[in-house]
């Protein structure tokens, strides 16, 4: 495939079934309408990407504020699979260090990754990212259920890094309801 036009759009109520369809073809997890919901009110932390006007990615995150941290949650980052390799990706996850950089207040990002998906932890280790945690079963009903927390920080000397990132692991199991 050659390279084509990657876009980012809104999530909109009239393309969030879109958004839902994706998720369903490149995620092994099963997102519930709270998340739909969520995704609806964070507006540049979520987006559709189009490849020559075609939706084959989004990205969805929201800032997380506890314990005077504030962090910005990946909850999903993909691609359909016959675009992958193309910079699709990059974007997306650019796009999102980009409002952490103009934020200058998010202390780190972070994400869960299925202990096996090598390609998301290489991917993501290109951008500085390093696995902190490993959650035992964090995912319900798929195989591996372990799952990595990969995580950047932004701040020097910010609170204890494996700390920070598990926090909030708890709470993001309840946006899944896996398949």
């Amino acid at each position: 495939m050659t390279k084509g036009r990657t876009e980012l759009g809104d999530i909109t109520p009239h393309n969030i079934k879109q958004l839902k369809r994706l998720n369903q073809v490149v995620f092994p997890v099963t997102y519930n309408d709270k998340f739909y919901k969520d995704v609806l009110e964070v507006g540049e932390l979520a987006k559709l990407a189009y490849y020559n006007d075609i939706v084959i990615g989004a990205v969805c995150c929201r800032i997380d504020t506890s314990e005077n941290v504030r962090r910005l949650y990946i909850m999903t980052l993909g691609c359909l699979a016959p675009y992958r390799r193309l910079g699709i990706g990059t974007v997306m996850l650019e796009h999102v260090l980009n409002i952490c950089e103009k934020d200058g207040n998010i202390d780190n990002v972070f994400l869960h990754v299925q202990v096996n998906n090598e390609g998301a932890i290489k991917f993501y280790e290109k951008f500085g990212f390093k696995i902190v945690e490993e959650k035992k079963n964090y995912y319900k009903r798929i195989e591996p259920a372990d799952a990595y927390v990969l995580q950047k920080s932004f701040k020097e000397g910010s609170t204890d890094e494996r700390k920070t990132a598990s926090e909030t692991s708890s709470e993001d199991t309840t946006d899944k309801i896996m398949s």
